[in-house]
């Protein structure tokens, strides 16, 4: 298998900041994306290896677990890598407080488009619990492992940030990590990680089914977010400004003059993260809900009705 150098392919250095891979990565990924370069089969397996470069380094519990095993691959090749490695040592490595972290195989989630490559499977878990059970006899059929199911609800708010699950299978306490930008009716998997077919045999996997609960602000369609957002009446006759709120807290809209009820502004890039590129976001679009003023008093009204008379509008 061939060890995947994510720092390299993203040309930043192991020490560097949040900022700086995501600085690197959105560089990359604008120079090799496939709407760019349209039939490249080069370009396109390029932009793979950056997004799942930055799939790990992005995440800081993925990030230090690959830490971990370049160093060691590191020592491994140093001291001139004899034997073949043995990647697979870290696909069970377990975590502090009984909990042992588990990735879901995001390529599962695009069964017929696999983003990720088998490095990145193997360090975190997509070909844990692969093969014959140890120990079976030759001529005996071994019992089939047993999958887990489970309906899993998650807010807007887990899917813009992701999320995690801790759960109790057959004695053990996995915290199952669940990426941003999932979908209802998205699968995710933990191979290996299910209840074993027997005495020794192999385990079979846990199959999360994502459902997004309700949001009571935001509507989703696919990445984009859609909302309402209430502005005043004079906001919207002198233009203006409002709040307009977002999963990753508010952010400020300028309405112009003459705004009418009704339309609808696009936030770019304020929507919910692309699961297959969660540094990506879709948009939010902001319909305006036009707020007229109550309790006017006798002046307010009269000031009203001479302005109704100038534009030429019978009132009472």
């Amino acid at each position: 298998m061939e060890y995947k150098d994510y720092y390299k392919i993203l040309g930043v250095e192991k020490n560097a900041d949040e900022k700086e891979i995501k600085k690197a990565y959105r560089r990359l990924a604008r120079q090799y994306h496939p709407d760019v370069n349209s039939g490249d089969k080069a370009a396109e397996a390029r932009f793979k290896e950056i997004n799942e470069a930055n799939e790990v380094l992005s995440d800081p519990e993925k990030r230090r677990k690959y830490d971990d095993l370049d160093q060691d691959y590191q020592r491994w090749q140093q001291t001139g890598g004899a034997s073949g490695y043995d990647f697979n040592q870290w696909s069970a490595r377990g975590a502090p407080g009984g909990a042992r972290p588990v990735y879901g195989d995001i390529n599962d989630l695009f069964a017929d488009d696999p983003q990720f490559s088998d490095f990145f499977g193997t360090l975190f878990g997509s070909m844990a619990g692969r093969g014959s059970a140890p120990g079976a006899r030759a001529g005996r059929t071994a019992a089939a492992p047993r999958h887990v199911e489970q309906e899993v609800e998650v807010t807007l708010d887990e899917v813009y940030h992701g999320a995690q699950r801790l759960m109790d299978v057959d004695g053990r306490r996995l915290e199952i990590k669940i990426p941003a930008g999932v979908k209802t009716g998205s699968k995710v998997r933990m191979a290996g990680e299910g209840l074993p077919s027997g005495r020794g045999g192999p385990r079979g996997d846990i199959y999360l089914i994502i459902k997004v609960l309700p949001h009571p602000t935001f509507e989703r369609r696919g990445d984009d977010l859609h909302c309402e957002v209430p502005v005043d009446l004079f906001a919207a006759l002198l233009g203006g400004e409002v709040r307009v709120p977002t999963l990753n807290g508010p952010v400020a809209l300028r309405i112009p003059a003459g705004t009418q009820a009704g339309r609808t502004f696009r936030l770019g890039g304020q929507g919910l993260p692309k699961l297959r590129a969660p540094s990506e976001h879709g948009d939010l679009l902001a319909k305006v809900r036009i707020l007229l003023p109550d309790k006017l008093t006798d002046r307010e009204l009269e000031l009203v009705r001479e302005w109704a008379k100038l534009r030429g509008v019978a009132a009472s």
